[in-house]
């Protein structure tokens, strides 16, 4: 008997074990993880402990200085001025001269009233003070001859009847005078102006409405924003807290207090404010202090009733501060963080006295000198080996190998 050629020992061997098309799958899945392995740095797979030692973790030195230490306040734009403009006098709307939403100027014209009535009334006030000069003229003038007249030509009961009469005549002059002027500011009371500088609202009324004096509903509304005012509300507690803190020296106070506004959006306002005037009472409701500020609103940005922050710098304290994104909260509120200890990580938990741009300030549980692990915090746990990398953070929060960072030497 022959021995079986190759093709026929191929095609049994195919027969006892095919190729199945999972098997190929599984082969693709293997080189795949492989190329992820290879591509992988080098950092990133000791941080998993591929190579089976210590997680490399980034680390920053940290350090001991002055702070400045900032409130944040919770705050509500509120116009400079908000006056609404009502007609002084009865009549019809005869011109409406303004735009809504321009901006206006004391004195500047916003509506016209009908004149008819106020014409006729003025011309009779005229006509009565013409009338009054010409008898106090009269009386005057029996007067004066009485007084040339010797005391034997004239009784003296005639002259004190002219001089009654000219005293009357002048009385009815006065009062003739009085109801003139009254006519005259009628009349320039159809012309309804600004009372202050500011922007002009709508208005409810169109041309030929009949209004009446000092009526309730407004004709518009004259709105003044620039400067603007920020309303803010202060714990009354975090303010005793504060002055205790000055007191004892651990609060170091400014000399003048930066004031700065944080819009909705998250952006700080161009421009500082200054204090116009604090409250001296205490809310019995939510326990705060009422405080007013004013600032520069050329470009109208800040509108009245928009919710803002103000954060006002009022010294500086002695702390360490600590990255934001280095640190974690639990659910009870307790700020932990990681220190590298001896090539281990060691959890400590930090006390702060608020925050600075994208750091916490800390007043205990760290200390001067100790290297703080901000970066491959993921999965890592009390007491876990490490190995630290030195490392820099910017003040976006943006990590980078501190030998990246460093200047390169004369000879490279």
């Amino acid at each position: 008997m022959t021995a079986p050629s190759n093709v026929t020992q191929f095609a049994a061997a195919r027969h006892r074990a095919p190729f199945t098309p999972v098997t190929l799958r599984g082969v693709s899945w293997l080189l795949l993880a492989c190329l992820v392995l290879l591509v992988l740095p080098a950092q990133v797979r000791a941080q998993f402990g591929g190579a089976g030692g210590p997680a490399q973790v980034g680390v920053v030195t940290l350090e001991q200085s002055l702070v400045p230490y900032t409130v944040t306040l919770p705050g509500r734009a509120v116009a400079h001025d908000d006056t609404e403009v009502r007609p002084r006098v009865e009549g019809i709307i005869e011109e409406i001269a303004y735009r809504p939403g321009t901006r206006v100027a004391a004195g500047d014209v916003l509506f016209r009233l009908e004149t008819d009535t106020y014409d006729l009334a003025l011309l009779a006030a005229e006509a009565q003070r013409a009338s009054a000069r010409s008898a106090v003229a009269v009386a005057q003038s029996t007067v004066d001859r009485y007084n040339k007249l010797t005391s034997a030509a004239i009784s003296q009961a005639d002259r004190d009847g002219a001089d009654a009469t000219l005293a009357s005549a002048q009385a009815t002059l006065a009062a003739a005078e009085a109801s003139l002027k009254s006519a005259q500011l009628n009349l320039d009371r159809t012309v309804i102006r600004s009372p202050i500088d500011g922007i002009v609202g709508l208005s409810d009324y169109s041309v030929g409405a009949l209004v009446t004096a000092n009526q309730s509903d407004p004709l518009t509304t004259v709105t003044r924003v620039d400067p603007i005012y920020v309303d803010v509300q202060e714990s009354s507690a975090r303010m005793l807290r504060n002055r205790a803190r000055m007191e004892s020296g651990a609060l170091q106070p400014s000399d003048k207090v930066e004031i700065r506004l944080v819009l909705e959006t998250g952006r700080i306002y161009e421009g500082t404010g200054t204090l116009v005037t604090p409250s001296t009472a205490v809310s019995t409701t939510t326990g705060t202090v009422d405080f007013r500020f004013e600032f520069d609103n050329p470009d109208r940005l800040l509108m009245p009733g928009q919710f803002l922050r103000v954060t006002a710098e009022v010294g500086k304290i002695e702390a360490i501060l600590v990255p934001q994104r280095a640190t974690s909260r639990s659910s009870d509120g307790t700020l932990t963080a990681f220190v590298a200890e001896d090539g281990t990580a060691r959890q400590v938990t930090l006390t702060t006295q608020g925050a600075y741009q994208n750091a916490w300030i800390v007043t205990a549980g760290v200390e001067d000198g100790q290297r703080l692990v901000v970066d491959g915090l993921r999965n890592l746990a009390a007491g876990a080996q490490i190995a630290p990398v030195p490392v820099t953070i910017d003040a976006d929060g943006i990590v980078r190998d501190a030998a990246q960072d460093a200047p390169e030497s004369a000879g490279d």
